[in-house]
């Protein structure tokens, strides 16, 4: 969201930012409802903790091959 953003200016500093009417629309509608805005940021979160976590992660498959289980 927010990718294509144009800056203008006025004196050096930033004045204005023109984003295009469908990205405007989702966020018009993301900030006047509570409940989405809620897990956008709960999913923002997890991106973000998603980048902190360098483990190793596993697929089902490979879980259950280690374990030995047959299902």
């Amino acid at each position: 969201m927010l990718e294509n953003v144009q800056i203008i200016q006025e004196n050096g500093q930033n004045k204005f930012a023109v984003i295009d009417f469908q990205e405007f629309v989702l966020v018009k509608d993301l900030l006047s409802n509570a409940e989405k805005l809620e897990d956008y940021l709960d999913y923002l979160h997890i991106q973000a903790v998603k980048k902190q976590d360098t483990s190793t992660r596993l697929s089902f498959e490979d879980v259950i091959q280690q374990l030995n289980i047959t299902l």
